[in-house]
């Protein structure tokens, strides 16, 4: 049994579609004895204009969502992380309110190596696709890594970006993961990607590398 691939649900004939695959999921299921819940048989339409149409799981109408978790990471309707950002920001401010109250050291040879096994690993789980990309979640997320910087001994009274050097350096992961995307998309490791985010306009320039970065605005669909 294997449902459609990447269809776009904009239209009676898609929404069809993919109705008919949760039929034969349906039927899949009574014919190997397996009961499915519909309670964890939710429905997430992506975009301003989906149809929002309404799918049915045998004789239960399945439920709309307004988010979904996929491999650990809370997605909206928007495509938008900021559920995602603030889980993030609840779990690792309440394991740096435990490191607070049970560790009575302060010092920096410390709380870094425990930052850095019990907080750091909830802030670059999927960090390639949940990255911050508005002002007011980045803004969050930086009071978040201030109040952790300024737990250790002699950094709380330097600067903000003085505290970074040296300890949690956020993005690391992130700008890393970043640029070898962008290398293999460059060099055509993803020639199946219909999408094609990268435009290179090449140039007999000496100065530099020879080709450019065509910069255009994505659609909500190529996200």
């Amino acid at each position: 049994m294997y449902p459609s691939k990447g269809i776009v649900a904009d239209t009676p004939d898609g929404c069809a579609t993919i109705q008919m695959d949760v039929n034969r999921l349906e039927k899949w299921a009574v014919r190997n004895l397996m009961k499915i819940n519909n309670k964890k048989c939710t429905v997430l339409h992506l975009g301003h204009k989906s149809p929002r149409h309404q799918y049915m799981l045998g004789a239960t109408q399945m439920e709309n969502s307004l988010t979904e978790k996929d491999l650990g990471v809370l997605v909206d309707t928007n495509l938008t992380m900021h559920q995602q950002r603030a889980f993030v920001v609840n779990k690792t401010n309440g394991i740096l309110g435990c490191i607070k109250k049970r560790i009575a050291s302060r010092w920096k040879e410390v709380i870094l190596p425990l930052y850095l096994a019990m907080v750091k690993p909830h802030v670059e789980s999927c960090v390639q696709f949940w990255a911050l990309q508005f002002k007011r979640d980045m803004n969050v997320w930086k009071r978040n890594q201030r109040r952790a910087t300024k737990m250790m001994r002699g950094l709380e009274h330097l600067p903000y970006e003085e505290r970074l050097t040296g300890t949690v350096q956020p993005g690391e992961k992130q700008a890393q993961g970043d640029l070898k995307s962008v290398y293999k998309y460059l060099k055509g490791g993803c020639k199946q990607d219909k999408a094609r985010p990268f435009s290179v306009l090449l140039s007999d320039r000496t100065r530099g590398s020879g080709c450019r970065q065509k910069y255009r605005r994505y659609p909500l669909n190529i996200r």
